[in-house]
C-alpha cells in the first residue's frame, strides 16, 4: 500500500479552511508559490479541483466539501498520536496487569497490593502468571506477555529495566515442639536436622549450603517443593526445618499452624527482590502508576 505524503493533508485542511491560496501559504508558513504547486499535487492526488475560480475568489468543489471533516478528524487522530497525554484516568482504567512472582512474594502482598490498587483504579485486575515449561522470563517481558517480573535479583536481558523493592534474610520455621528448640541453635545443631528447600527449578543447594561449607558443615535436604506453602505443611509432623524469606512470617502467622521461627545461626547475604519490565513501558502512564505504587506498598509494608 502507497503511504500518501501526510503534509498533503495538512495544506489540504490550510485551503479549505482559508480558502485562498495567499492565506493557505501564510497559514502555513510558505510561499504563494510553493502552496501553488501543493495545490496542483493534491489535485492530482485527489483527481479533483479542490478549489475553483468564483470571480476574485475560489471556491471550494462539492469533493472538498466532503472530505473536509474527514481530513480535519484525520489530522486531529495523527495530533493526538504525538501528543498523547502523560496521564491515565484511573478511575475509569480498565486493564490487567501480567505479572510473575513465587508465592512468597503473592502470600505476603498479593492481596493487600490488590487493595491498594484498587482504591485508585478499582478497574485493574492482577494477574499472577505462572512460570511455564521452558518459559523465559526475557521473551516474556520482550513479547508484552508479562508487564512486571517480581524476583530476586539475578541477570536479565541487557535492555530490561529493574528497579529494587525490598531487601530480605532468611530465618528458619519448626514445629513449635522441635528439639532444635531445647538448646542453643548452633551451625552444627542447625545442619544435624533433614531440611527443606523450595525451589521452582529443583535446586537443593544455595547460599546457606555455602555458609555451612565454609565451616566445615553439610545440611542434608531431604525435601524440595516448589513452593513455601506447601512446604509449611510438611513441618507439624516432622523434624524438618524449613528456611524461609522473613517478610513471609506475617503470612505464616495468619496460619495458625504450630510453628515457631528462628535466626539461622550463620551470616546470609540479604536477599534483594526486584521488579523488572521492558522498556517498551516506560512511558505508558497505566504501567508506570503501577510500578510506583509496587514500589510505594513494598517500601511501607517490607521488614
Amino acid at each position: 500500500m502507497r503511504i500518501p505524503d501526510m503534509n498533503l493533508l495538512v495544506a489540504l485542511e490550510a485551503l479549505l479552511v482559508e480558502g485562498s491560496v495567499v492565506g493557505a501559504a501564510r497559514r502555513m508558513n510558505l510561499s504563494p508559490a510553493a502552496m501553488s504547486r501543493t495545490l496542483t499535487r493534491i489535485r492530482g492526488a485527489v483527481g479533483d479541483p479542490i478549489l475553483v475560480r468564483a470571480g476574485r475568489g475560489l471556491v471550494p468543489t462539492p469533493k472538498a466539501l466532503a472530505l473536509r471533516d474527514q481530513v480535519r478528524g484525520i489530522l486531529e487522530q495523527a495530533a493526538h498520536v504525538f501528543n498523547c497525554p502523560d496521564s491515565v484516568d484511573l478511575m475509569s482504567l480498565e486493564r490487567s496487569f501480567n505479572l510473575r512472582a513465587n508465592d512468597v512474594f503473592i502470600a505476603a502482598f498479593g492481596a493487600q497490593l490488590l487493595d491498594a490498587l484498587r482504591q485508585e483504579a478499582p478497574r485493574t485486575v492482577l494477574r499472577f502468571v505462572p512460570e511455564g515449561a521452558g518459559d523465559d522470563e526475557d521473551e516474556a517481558l520482550r513479547d508484552g506477555r508479562l508487564d512486571l517480573y517480581i524476583s530476586a535479583s539475578r541477570d536479565l536481558g541487557p535492555e530490561i529495566k529493574i528497579q529494587s523493592l525490598f531487601a530480605t534474610t532468611f530465618v528458619g520455621l519448626a514445629r513449635a515442639d522441635h528439639p532444635l528448640f531445647d538448646d542453643e541453635i548452633t551451625p552444627r545443631r542447625f545442619a544435624a536436622y533433614e531440611q527443606i528447600s523450595v525451589s521452582r527449578r529443583g535446586r537443593a543447594q544455595g547460599p546457606i549450603d555455602r555458609a555451612l561449607a565454609d565451616m566445615g558443615l553439610q545440611r542434608r535436604v531431604a525435601l524440595i517443593t516448589p513452593s513455601f506453602h506447601s512446604a509449611m505443611f510438611s513441618l507439624p509432623s516432622s523434624d524438618l526445618l524449613l528456611p524461609l524469606p522473613e517478610h513471609l512470617l506475617v503470612s505464616v502467622a495468619g496460619l495458625a499452624l504450630p510453628l515457631r521461627s528462628f535466626r539461622i545461626p550463620m551470616a546470609l547475604a540479604p536477599v534483594n527482590i526486584m521488579q523488572a519490565w521492558h522498556p517498551r513501558f516506560d512511558n505508558d502512564p497505566a504501567h508506570r502508576w503501577l510500578r510506583q505504587t509496587l514500589k510505594a506498598f513494598c517500601s511501607r509494608h517490607s521488614p
